[in-house]
């Protein structure tokens, strides 16, 4: 299995990207699963605007994000939540993306995953991504909001430490190898 992993966040100091991190490292530890995890300021474009469609037509690196999701066996993302919902720089390639084809997660199996420092976990925009996943052609198959991170995750072993959201952890990720 090819999983393809990101944190749909900008920010260089990320804890959603600590937490798809730590994710896949749980699932790299299986036999026959290869794991890769984008930074998705490699796919950095102007902010998205019909305007600016007909001016670029499709960027490459649009191209490049979609090519990378088709070639993925299964995806996991872990959503930061600005002001209640996706951060720009997820949109805009989302946005660019979707310009493609639509159907951009292209029927592949999804586990998506928020966290926030307090304890609410992201979980407004994890109820966005999980809803409209499926008109993108996003099978999700489990979505895990982890809240008070740094209650939760232990920043020196890089672990989720909290034995209830391990276990949930666990169960949302053993239903993309099934």
């Amino acid at each position: 299995m090819k999983l393809l992993a990101f944190a749909a966040t900008s920010s260089s100091k990320s804890i959603n990207k600590q937490l798809v991190t730590y994710a896949t490292s749980l699932l790299k530890g299986s036999r026959d699963v290869s794991a890769e995890v984008l930074d998705i300021n490699d796919y950095e474009m102007p902010l998205f605007s019909e305007d600016r469609e007909k001016e670029l037509g499709q960027p490459q690196l649009a191209k490049d994000f979609y090519a990378k999701l088709g070639e993925a066996d299964a995806i996991i993302i872990s959503f930061a939540e600005h002001n209640g919902s996706y951060t720009a720089a997820y949109k805009n390639l989302f946005d660019w993306t979707s310009r493609i084809d639509q159907k951009l997660f292209q029927n592949k199996p999804m586990v998506l995953l928020a966290t926030s420092p307090g304890p609410g976990g992201a979980s407004t925009v994890l109820s966005a991504a999980t809803t409209s996943a499926p008109y993108f052609a996003g099978d999700v198959k489990a979505s895990l909001s982890v809240p008070s991170f740094y209650d939760n995750f232990d920043m020196e072993k890089q672990v989720i430490s909290t034995l209830d959201f391990q276990d949930k952890l666990q169960s949302a990720l053993a239903l993309l190898t099934k």
